[in-house]
């Protein structure tokens, strides 16, 4: 490197983001992820020991320390440490880096620590490419990911590493990063005199929700755009912070765990008649951007899933407010989809419609029998066929519109539809029992007759 581009670079970490300028670069400066690398754990006896042989995968949202610690890792090893970007870097990057790795270990013996952030942006075939040098210590990988790894990364690549679960920082944490920048003279603001109400610095750190990141870029926003006073001061209030942070950072991933996580905890709020949590959860997905098409098809689904006949407009209901939303858009479409969750939350609840899986499961067990020969399609019949069938008897020809006859095949029990006694299931429920009781009857009368004929 020669004196231009030294110079260079000292000038693009001096003009890089606040939060990239404050990156940890010790475990003395690290925040957070005490239940990872707290005085004693394993994972940090490893790093000072310069003992990290085994690839470690870091699973956490963002702005929690997966890539600062990997930072803090290349300044404590003696190992060569290189870092990809999965967005940006491919195989023929990968495989460039791992030729000059095994001439590093054949030469020098010295070992290679391979940082890969967002690990999960990579495909099967370029997570393959790490297998071979994994597996033989060419390279110790350190993987980070948002996203779910046991799902997004190979099972080979899985069972060869360890994988270290982050967790959101504490609003607490989060203050004291920020009281941090602001008084750091090489790399924060140091050098210059800003005052920080004690409730911007809460309001910045309890909105970036867990989000170190967030809460410094913030920050940056909030000194950079307010002037210095006549005394070269400046003034960081609540409603600066407020409109440096207008939102909060909510984690949530269309494709991960937030997503599925959040649609979970919905529609099981639903189901246990919970208003407050359903539009808890359902005001979460609305603001991290899910598609309310998604919420709309899992309220249809939970029309008959779990509110069923006990209230049996339920699914009306679910479908005329996606109607109503397809007309009318965001954001006032934010109504229709409050109506749904709130009709079927306390609409009266049955499960019952999952005796059609009980059916299903039975059919695969024992496999399809043709039903009576009198409620087929007598055109499709024999003539014989048609001679000794009973005859098809038709129910509106009887009083009440019933009639005793078999519709099952023969030797297939059934019993699976059992009405709850919820809302107007339990009318269900009644009617049901009137027909038992009618075929009950109708027995006895047989066995009657039978015996009197004896």
């Amino acid at each position: 490197m020669d004196l231009f581009e030294f110079s260079r670079q000292e000038d693009l970490k001096r003009e890089a983001p606040l939060a990239a300028r404050m990156r940890p670069q010790t475990f003395d400066e690290f925040v957070g992820q005490a239940h990872i690398i707290g005085p004693g754990r394993l994972l940090r006896r490893a790093i000072e020991a310069d003992r990290l042989f085994t690839s470690i995968i870091f699973w956490g949202p963002p702005g929690v320390g997966k890539t600062t610690l990997a930072a803090v890792i290349a300044n404590t090893t003696k190992a060569h440490f290189e870092t990809l970007n999965a967005v940006l870097a491919g195989i023929a990057d990968l495989r460039k880096l791992v030729n000059a790795a095994k001439e590093r270990r054949a030469m020098y013996g010295q070992r290679t620590l391979l940082m890969v952030d967002e690990i999960h942006r990579w495909n099967k075939a370029q997570q393959d490419g790490l297998l071979p040098v994994v597996e033989d210590g060419t390279i110790t990988l350190i993987g980070a990911t948002t996203e779910n790894p046991f799902f997004s990364i190979i099972a080979p690549l899985l069972s060869r590493s360890r994988i270290f679960r982050f967790k959101p920082l504490t609003v607490e944490e989060i203050e004291g990063l920020t009281l941090s920048a602001l008084q750091d003279v090489e790399r924060g603001y140091g050098r210059r005199r800003i005052i920080l109400d004690d409730n911007a610095l809460h309001h910045l750190a309890d909105f970036a929700d867990g989000d170190a990141r967030s809460a410094l870029n913030a920050l940056e926003l909030a000194v950079e755009s307010t002037p210095a006073d006549e005394d070269g001061q400046q003034h960081i209030t609540l409603a600066v912070a407020e409109e440096s942070i207008q939102r909060r950072a909510l984690h949530y991933d269309k494709s991960g765990d937030e997503h599925y996580n959040t649609a979970s905890a919905f529609i099981k709020s639903i189901r246990g008649s919970d208003p407050d949590a359903a539009l808890y959860y359902l005001a979460k997905m609305v603001l991290a951007g899910e598609d309310p098409r998604f919420i709309f098809r899992r309220l249809i689904v939970a029309a008959s899933e779990d509110i069923g006949l006990a209230s049996p407009m339920g699914i009306v209901v679910v479908m005329a407010c996606a109607q109503a939303f397809e007309w009318v858009g965001m954001p006032e479409g934010q109504y229709h989809l409050a109506e749904a969750t709130l009709y079927l939350t306390t609409a009266p609840k049955s499960n019952s419609a999952g005796a059609y899986w009980k059916a299903r499961s039975y059919l695969e067990e024992h496999g399809y029998r043709p039903p009576p020969v009198y409620i087929r399609d007598q055109n499709t019949l024999l003539r014989d066929e048609q001679r000794r069938s009973p005859g098809y008897r038709y129910p509106h020809d009887y009083e009440g519109g019933w009639v005793n006859q078999r519709y099952l095949p023969e030797g297939v029990s059934g019993g699976w539809y059992q009405p709850k006694t919820n809302g107007y299931e339990q009318r269900i429920a009644e009617f049901v029992r009137s027909i038992e009781e009618k075929k009950q009857h109708e027995r006895s009368n047989h066995q009657s007759r039978s015996s009197d004929t004896q």
